[in-house]
């Protein structure tokens, strides 16, 4: 793996999953780690992990739900006082929400979208000019979904949409600047994010894969650095998913209504089972 080195890394989402894979993997890279997420707890284990690996390294730590316009403001505002340095934005915080749309929870859709899509351009926006100033990169986890329309995911995927099209432009409109974006666009991984999408009493329907689907976690976030270091506008993180990527953007939009009417459809109740 190439060397990544920037005097800033900020990772949203970093108490689990990418998020902690990229923190684990940057710390060597970089003179200053920032993570964010919801839960204090496991951030603040993480942060002393880091810092027993890689001594000199500085980790910070913020607290932050980012489905919260106030807190995000105050992200923004502590992100305004790094020192000077390069920066690397990894933007990977997201919710899922499995299920009909009709019966979905209108307040998961607002956090949905304000986490997946909102803050994703606010941080953005707030840090984009650091990089064209002082150097720097973003990445920005979308996923296999952004290429799909997707029954009983449909803000989720609609939300990926929206991050994937969104690199794409941005990565075009800083290209002059040398400051690269890419999306990173995984199918199935195993990190938790299943259990945290799946409704209270609901099964989980968005996994009709079999195992051998799944990639592993290194294999993204490895995959993704060197994706940014090699300008590349989009990284599927294996074979099998760029065929499949392939395959969705050039099946005539006719024929992907007709399989994606037809997906098994895996949500259901869960069925209470007498002791």
């Amino acid at each position: 793996m190439p060397r990544v080195m920037y005097q800033h890394a900020i990772i949203t989402g970093a108490s689990s999953g990418f998020g902690m894979a990229f923190a684990r993997r940057l710390a060597g890279a970089c003179a200053h780690l920032v993570l964010v997420a919801r839960r204090g707890a496991v951030l603040e284990d993480l942060r002393r992990e880091l810092l027993a690996a890689h001594p000199g390294l500085e980790v910070s730590v913020h607290v932050c739900d980012l489905a919260d316009g106030g807190q995000r403001a105050a992200l923004v505002e502590s992100l305004q006082e790094l020192s000077v340095g390069s920066l690397l934005l990894v933007n990977n915080a997201g919710l899922g929400d499995y299920g009909e749309y009709a019966e979905s929870a209108p307040e998961r859709n607002h956090q949905m979208l304000q986490v997946n899509v909102v803050a994703v351009a606010e941080l953005a926006r707030a840090l984009v000019p650091r990089m064209v100033a002082q150097g720097g990169g973003m990445i920005n986890i979308a996923s296999l979904a952004a290429d799909l329309f997707i029954p009983d995911f449909a803000v989720y995927a609609a939300s990926k949409a929206f991050v994937a099209s969104f690199s794409e432009a941005l990565r075009l409109e800083l290209r002059s600047a040398g400051v690269p974006v890419v999306a990173v666009c995984p199918g199935p991984v195993h990190t938790g994010f299943g259990d945290v999408a799946r409704r209270k009493g609901r099964t989980n329907g968005y996994s009709p894969f079999k195992k051998w689907f799944y990639t592993p976690v290194s294999t993204v976030v490895e995959g993704a650095l060197r994706a940014l270091q090699r300008h590349c506008p989009r990284y599927y993180p294996s074979l099998r998913i760029r065929a499949a990527a392939f395959i969705v953007r050039n099946v005539p939009l006719l024929v992907l209504r007709w399989i994606m009417g037809r997906r098994p459809r895996r949500v259901s109740a869960i069925q209470e089972v007498e002791q």
